[in-house]
């Protein structure tokens, strides 16, 4: 097998891989909670603005106690998160095949929720019953909210593909028909969920989402929150990007639940009074560095490739792509560049395209185990957050520091490689001069 053959195989494989019903739901899904993690982490960061003196100013005014309505806001919307993906995850999946996601997406949440420890351990040791258990509704959920999307999605379309329903007059108004369709789907749902909180609490002495979290989630964090795991992670978005295929959807699709548990189990541990800086439970790998420091300027750190061809870009292709390409690249939106230059199947662009953000994983990765720099917490900005800004609010001075290194190191990687193609791009422009000036 050559290598145009093989590259062939692989995009084919990786395009198939994409186009899943499952991936597209689980990715489509984890995009509906983003209004919900970014909105409580607005409060987050009113309430622990990187600024000297910001806590003690607004304590003065509005009193000791003054965050505790913003955290509130805050741990609704972080501790709640398995609620909303298994509802997201599950509507997504449901509504790709036509099918009634709203009535799926209901069933799952009840299902989630019938799965659910059924009492807890106060802090005194006394066991209290009758509530939902925090722990298992936000990051150490994930997972097995996914799982119980899936089951469920598939049931429903399942039963819809095969009219397993009580079908009803016609005469009878369409919502009331909906809902004896979803009742089959639903008691079947509902039954498995007994079984299974059956078994597990009579025969295993545990509960279903305390036997994902041990024996799935928490060791598939543990390989994403490694230098190795983070790197494999990063380079593979960029892999799959160089070929056209979106590599930060494909791979985020997989990855981005165990991220996002490892940011929300950062948060648990500063809710519970611990400190993340030097503290060996916080997790490095979160969210927060595969999204805005590794990316910045937008998959393959491709705002060094816009600074290095302001420094060293002469042919007119060069400047006409970097102009078009700078505002959007400020926001870390890159497709100007990926299929404007283009970075696609590029051969002069492949290497720094990967390495960039490679060595800005690994500088990020570094200075938070060094101590330079605390792990991250719950909070969120938008990917589209300017650079520096971005590190600033996330981390104080520090990430600002960070993403500047990060910044000049990309920019140093890309600029051979843009000056080796500048220079294919002038001497293309001076060809076609000649042969227009012959003419």
């Amino acid at each position: 097998m050559d290598r145009q053959e093989f590259l062939d195989k692989f995009i084919e494989k990786a395009g198939r891989f994409g186009q899943i019903r499952s991936v597209k739901a689980l990715r489509d899904g984890m995009v509906l909670t983003m209004p919900f993690t970014i909105g409580g982490s607005i409060f987050l960061l009113i309430a622990n603005l990187p600024i000297p003196g910001y806590a003690e100013f607004m304590a003065g005014i509005f009193g000791a106690h003054w965050t505790d309505s913003l955290n509130a806001v805050a741990g609704a919307t972080f501790g709640a998160l398995a609620l909303a993906i298994v509802v997201g995850v599950t509507y997504q999946s449901v509504s790709i095949e036509g099918g009634d996601a709203n009535m799926a997406s209901i069933t799952a949440l009840l299902t989630f929720l019938a799965l659910l420890p059924p009492e807890i351990v106060a802090g005194n040791g006394q066991i209290v019953g009758g509530i939902v258990p925090r722990t298992w509704i936000g990051a150490n959920g994930i997972i097995t909210a996914i799982l119980i999307a899936f089951f469920v999605a598939n049931i429903f379309l399942y039963c819809d593909k095969h009219n397993l329903g009580i079908k009803m007059p016609e005469s009878v108004p369409v919502e009331i028909v909906r809902s004896f369709l979803a009742f089959t789907p639903a008691i079947i749902c509902f039954t498995a969920a007994a079984v299974v909180y059956g078994l597990c609490h009579h025969v295993l002495n545990s509960t279903f989402p305390e036997l994902i979290f041990h024996l799935i989630q928490s060791p598939l964090q543990g390989l994403s929150d490694t230098l190795l795991g983070g790197i494999v992670i990063t380079g593979l978005q960029s892999i799959l990007f160089w070929t056209g295929i979106h590599g930060p959807n494909v791979v985020g699709s997989v990855v981005n639940p165990l991220l996002l548990a490892n940011t929300w189990e950062n948060q648990q541990l500063l809710d519970m009074g611990q400190q993340l800086m030097g503290n060996p439970a916080a997790h490095i790998m979160t969210s927060h560095i595969n999204d805005l420091f590794t990316k910045s300027g937008g998959c393959g750190f491709t705002f060094g490739f816009l600074i290095a061809s302001y420094l060293v870009g002469k042919s007119e292709q060069m400047k006409t792509v970097s102009k078009l390409a700078l505002i959007p690249g400020i926001f870390n939106i890159n497709e100007p560049i990926i299929f404007g230059l283009p970075i696609v199947f590029n051969p002069y662009m492949i290497v720094p395209f990967i390495l960039a953000p490679v060595l800005a994983f690994t500088i990020t990765y570094t200075s938070i185990s060094v101590g330079f720099m605390a792990p991250f917490s719950g909070m969120q900005v938008p990917w589209t957050t300017p650079p520096i800004i971005a590190g600033f609010l996330l981390n104080g001075w520090q990430g600002a520091v960070i993403q500047l290194i990060n910044l000049i190191v990309a920019t140093l990687v890309y600029l051979p490689f843009v000056k080796m193609q500048d220079n294919i791009f002038c001497e293309d422009e001076a060809a076609q001069t000649g042969l227009d000036d012959e003419f």
